[in-house]
Formats: C-alpha cells, structure tokens, sequence
C-alpha cells in the first residue's frame, strides 16, 4: 500500500502552512513559536522551495544555483530562527563583472563601488553619494511609479556603462529590468551595498537540514509529499468569508487560518477559485504578471582540480555590447553568471569542485517544445555553456565530470510555479498579495511577490510579516493592521 504521508496529523491546526520555501518555512516557525497549533505541507520530497539543492553520482552537491543575499540575512536567521544558522553565513568577496564595457573586480560593498564609480568610471563623489543616499532611503511601501530607468537617467544620464555596472547582478539576484519600479532595484541593491554578498557556507542543504531540526524544536507538524488541492473558504456569519480548512492528499483538515506559499496566482484561481472573491479584486489579480524564470547548467570537477580561486565566487559575463533586458532573457544567450563553489563552500565532508551558470529566461520560449527537441535544447544549452566557460577556465570540456541543465520547464516540475517562475510575479502582485485578507478572512500569502519581496532575504522577510499578521487576526478575529512591524522589519534589512 502507498505511504501515507498525513498518519497522525490532527483534524484541526490554528494554522496551515502551504509550500516550504523560505517564506513558508519562517512564517510556520514563527507561528509555532507564539504558541500556534501548525501544518507545514510540501508536495516535494524535501523542504526549502527554490532554497534547494540536488545529489549526483559522485557525492556532487549541486545549490539551485548560488544564492547569494545581504548582510541583513545574519540578523533575521539569528533573530526568527537560530544563532547557529545565522553564524553560518560568510561573505562571497569575489565578484566579477566581464563584458565589453568593462571588466572589474569588487567586493560588492558600498565603499568599493564608490572607489570604482568615481576613479573607474569618473564620476563625481557627491553623485554617487547622492546616488546611495536615494536608494538607501527606499521602502517597499514607497511610491512605485519612477522607474529604474527612471532613477539612473536622474544621476547617470547616458551612462550605459554605468547602469549595467549596477543594474546588472541585480537583474540575476532577482529579475528586476529597467522598466520596473525604481523601489524593486533600490531597496535590493542598497541592502547588498550595506556590507556586501553573503552565501551559508556548508551549502543549501545544510541550511534546510537545521531549519527542518528548528522547525520540530518550535513544534511545527512538517509533511513532506502532501499536495494541497484546496483552500475551502466558508461563510464567517457577518456577511463575509473565512477559511475553513484544505484538502491535502485528499483528505480534509480544518484549520482557522492558511499561509499559502505558493505561487500568487495558484492560490487566487486553483486552490481557491475566483468565485470566493470580489469581482474587482478577481480582475486586480488577473492583471499580476507572472516574472520571468531560469535556465541553469551545473557542472562538477574533480576535488583535485586546480580550479583557482582568484576565478572569483561570482562571475557576471556578457558578450552583449550594452545592458539590455531582451537580450538577458533570449534564448540566444549573451549574458551568464558564473556561481563558483570551492571546498571552503562546504568545509565538512568530500572537498567539491562545482560551477553553476545561470541565464535568465523566459517560459514561453521552452513550454511547447516536443520532448526531442526539449532534450536537444538542453544539450546545447550545455555545450555552448562550456564554450563560453572555457574563456574563464580552459579546457573546461576535458575537466568536468558531470554536466546537466534545468530550463524553466524544470522550476515548473518540481516547484509547481506558474510558468517556472524563479522570481515570482512582478510589482503589481505585492499589493494583491497583501490584499488576500481583506477579501477572505483567515487567508494569507507570503512568498516571492512585488520582486522587492523575492531573493532570500525579502521572502524570509515576507514570512516573518505575514506570521504576524496572522497571529494578530487569531487574536482579535480580524485582520489587525501590521503596518508598524512592517515598517520595523524594514528597518531592521536596511540597517544590515
């Protein structure tokens, strides 16, 4: 008989927890910390969404790619999780950029890009300072009508080289174009220029492994390979709507409240229905776009490769002759990031040699596809990611071991994102994600939405805020206003 994976969980939790990424993860542990009963539910095998990792033959680890965040990051884990997590992060000092523009080295800190700006590319100290200034005073809740484009006209006007200096590993860390609101780059950007990229050293699956130790500690119910089909929504008896329960494997659990991590979209029109929402809200919901996805290929060494260091952690590549969104996301690819693990990333165990080339993408591009000519797209994405390589490392044909490639098709398989969408939906979905529960009492969202709320630090973030919120409507019944823990919470990642 089929295991079931749902024996001995309760009839009834104060809370349902939808999808393990970090969002999920943050918000479940916080809640079963004030005291609330707590379903986590992850149709996946393991736990972390996007924050996630895979084994190959060989013992090679490979991370979804890199996941480099801000400083920020120590405070939160040490703040919502544990202090063993947060002294676990270290920072990437290593970072590149190589394009025909320009090829540079830098730390990533405010004061290194300032040196750079003003003795690199000559521009005036005041501007860069005014510059910083600028985005360092952004807020999510902030006007979102200028856009990046916007902003660097302001200060750079005609200097394309310096719009892809700080445009560019903003675009890779989250999704973010010149076309989208001047807050969605500021507020990411000024967060790394605090201190710096930082990764967890030991790897992602380490750090999934002690939120999962923490998880049970807080008394959280974990249920692994438990697929939500429904979010049931009743009437609350004042003329409104409320949460009432799921459905998970087929079974129903009643509950008071629902976290959904999932896609935006996936829990207004699948989990939900439309029908449980106003009409104009509905319509709102349906304008959120879905932001673009990845491919990536991963590729392992030998431990005893001379791979060298100074090859640096990341590496921001380009043949394109300027910074342009649509040659980002073409499938004729001029721009890859270079993700470099060296032993020192995973200090315990077997010593790894590992690159992960990640590109951006977009859905359309690979959805239709017939599976022969899927399967051939992918290897040639592999091998013309080995030619560009070979720039950087030579004879990196003759010197990996294992090669293989994810496109967006992947990130929709195993994550059940709309689209394979890596960096959730764009601006427009932050304030119909907020919304949910004006519309349905009991009903929130938390993960990567408004782009400003994507990356590591901004869905953790977003989980620590809706965790809040809904332990303040289980107290009073309504859905309380957060605004002053948000904007504390705001302060908090701004500081560093």
């Amino acid at each position: 008989m089929p295991k079931d994976f749902l024996a001995g969980a309760q009839d009834h939790y104060d809370v349902v927890v939808i999808g393990a990424g970090l969002a999920g993860l943050t918000s479940a542990n916080i809640l079963a910390r004030q005291g609330r009963s707590v379903l986590l539910l992850e149709q996946h095998y393991k736990l972390g969404g996007l924050a996630t990792w895979f084994k190959r033959p060989g013992h090679h680890i490979f991370d979804i790619s890199l996941h480099g965040f801000p400083y920020g990051m120590v405070k939160s884990c040490r703040r919502y999780w544990s202090k063993e997590i947060a002294d676990s992060i270290v920072q990437l000092t290593g970072i590149r950029f190589d394009n025909p523009m320009f090829s540079i080295q830098t730390d990533f800190t405010r004061a290194d890009f300032t040196r750079k700006l003003v003795e690199d590319f000559r521009v005036p100290q005041e501007t860069v300072d005014a510059f910083f200034d600028t985005a360092r005073g952004m807020n999510f809740y902030d006007d979102q009508q200028t856009t990046a484009r916007e902003l660097f006209d302001k200060f750079f006007p005609g200097r394309e080289d310096v719009i892809r200096l700080l445009m560019e590993p903003i675009t890779y860390a989250n999704g973010s174009t010149l076309e989208d609101p001047a807050i969605s780059y500021g507020i990411v950007f000024s967060n790394f220029m605090s201190k710096g990229v930082f990764t967890f050293e030991g790897g992602t699956d380490a750090l999934i492994t002690k939120m999962g130790e923490e998880l049970v500690k807080s008394g959280v119910d974990v249920r692994i390979r438990s697929d939500c089909e429904r979010i049931h929504v009743g009437s609350d008896g004042d003329g409104g709507s409320k949460v009432t329960g799921v459905t998970v494997n087929g079974r129903h659990i009643k509950c008071d409240a629902v976290v959904s991590n999932s896609n935006l979209r996936s829990t207004i029109f699948r989990l939900c229905g439309e029908e449980v929402f106003d009409k104009d809200f509905v319509e709102e919901a349906r304008a959120v776009r879905i932001n673009n996805s990845s491919t990536q290929v991963y590729m392992a060494l030998r431990p005893d490769d001379p791979l060298e260091e100074s090859t640096g952690d990341l590496l921001f590549t380009s043949t394109a002759p300027t910074f342009n969104t649509e040659a980002l996301l073409s499938r004729d690819i001029t721009s890859r990031t270079y993700s470099m693990y060296y032993p020192r990333t995973r200090p315990e165990g077997r010593p790894q040699k590992l690159i992960v080339s990640s590109t951006n993408a977009r859905w359309e591009d690979w959805a239709q596809m017939p599976e022969e000519e899927y399967q051939t797209s992918k290897a040639d994405l592999c091998e013309t990611t080995l030619d560009a390589l070979d720039h950087y490392v030579p004879d990196i044909r003759n010197r990996v071991v294992h090669v293989e490639a994810s496109t967006p098709r992947t990130f929709n398989h195993y994550t059940h994102h709309v689209a394979g969408a890596s960096f959730g939906t764009k601006f427009e979905g932050l304030a119909v994600s907020r919304a949910l529960p004006q519309q349905v009492r009991g009903l929130f969202h938390a993960g990567s939405v408004g782009i400003i709320m994507s990356g590591w630090l901004g869905a953790m973030n977003y989980g620590v805020i809706v965790a809040n919120e809904v332990d303040s409507t289980l107290m009073t019944g309504g859905s309380e206003s957060t605004s002053g823990f948000e904007r504390e919470v705001a302060a908090d990642v701004a500081a560093g």
